[in-house]
């Protein structure tokens, strides 16, 4: 049956009258009324992920390094308790980037050989592009000696060592977050990298050896950095050659500067201002170390068999 256009009318002036005393009735907030909650964001703790798959040599002290990463993310930064929280994994099928999206940093914990396929070093390479950032440690420079890429990220490529000895590191740089607790002269027993080249002139050194507080024998380098960081690719490289023994990540200046290098890698931390003390002999030509008696240099990765975990 049609309805008349006049019964529409006042239908419809009927419903607008209800409305309006429906609104004129309601009661009124307080005036001393609490506003609306705001939304709290998360404040989840960021993720790191340490990778310490080894296909040559492999250092007994990774089980350490391990245990000593996670206690060091559990240390309150900013409000944040844990400052990071901490994966562990040997497994390169990590290396995907659904899966990297989750840290904002990957430390290489004393690996060795060729660990990555083609494919997870392309994940990796872009993980790295986003502004992300990597961690090195003590055999990481022993990694990956047929990826140009991975070269620059690590800074310099491991090529021997002398036998475990205390030295002295002398403290460039201790305005980084991963050298400012240090000691400018800073003795310590470990086992002392050389590299196939001197990265200086690609990196920002932290830190370099004495050479005449040691037996270097066939691997002084005179000028010997030995922890250094800088920007690369989009991300950022932090590396330090120390962690070979145990008692490293006991000791609780190294844990500093493990931990320093961890946040400035994941950007928590920024770099300040660059002063050095501690610098190069004048004009950048590196001191002449004191002849000492050669000492067997020792293996690693590519020339030694793998051991056991």
């Amino acid at each position: 049956m049609a309805v008349s256009l006049r019964t529409r009318v006042a239908a419809c002036a009927t419903l607008s009258a209800c409305v309006f005393l429906s609104l004129a009735s309601a009661p009124e907030p307080p005036k001393d009324a609490a506003p609306p909650a705001a939304t709290t964001p998360s404040t989840a703790p960021p993720r790191v992920l340490v990778f310490s798959k080894t296909a040559g040599f492999r250092h007994d002290s990774i089980p350490d390094g391990i245990a000593a990463i996670r206690e060091l993310g559990v240390v309150s930064l900013a409000g944040a308790t844990p400052a990071f929280e901490v994966d562990a994994t040997e497994d390169a099928a990590a290396f995907t980037d659904a899966n990297l999206a989750k840290y904002a940093a990957v430390v290489f914990l004393s690996t060795t050989g060729n660990v990555l396929d083609d494919t997870q070093q392309a994940a990796f390479e872009r993980f790295i592009r986003s502004g992300r950032g990597y961690v090195g440690v003590h055999a990481a420079s022993d990694t990956e000696y047929e990826w140009p890429w991975y070269a620059k990220l690590v800074g310099a490529y491991f090529k021997g060592h002398p036998d475990i000895q205390k030295a002295t590191v002398i403290v460039e740089d201790r305005t980084h977050p991963s050298t400012s607790m240090l000691p400018e002269r800073w003795e310590r027993t470990d086992e002392w990298y050389f590299f196939r080249d001197n990265p200086r002139a690609r990196v920002k050194v932290l830190a370099r050896l004495d050479e005449t507080t040691y037996n270097p024998g066939p691997g002084a380098m005179g000028d010997h950095p030995i922890a250094w960081y800088h920007e690369y690719d989009g991300g950022r490289a932090w590396y330090t050659a120390g962690g070979h023994t145990k008692e490293s990540f006991k000791d609780e200046l190294f844990r500093g500067h493990l931990r320093g290098g961890i946040l400035w890698a994941m950007g928590v931390v920024p770099t300040a201002p660059a002063t050095t003390s501690g610098q190069p002999a004048t004009n950048g030509t590196p001191a002449t170390p004191t002849p000492q008696e050669p000492s067997a240099q020792k293996p690693h990765a590519q020339d030694a068999p793998a051991q056991k975990p």
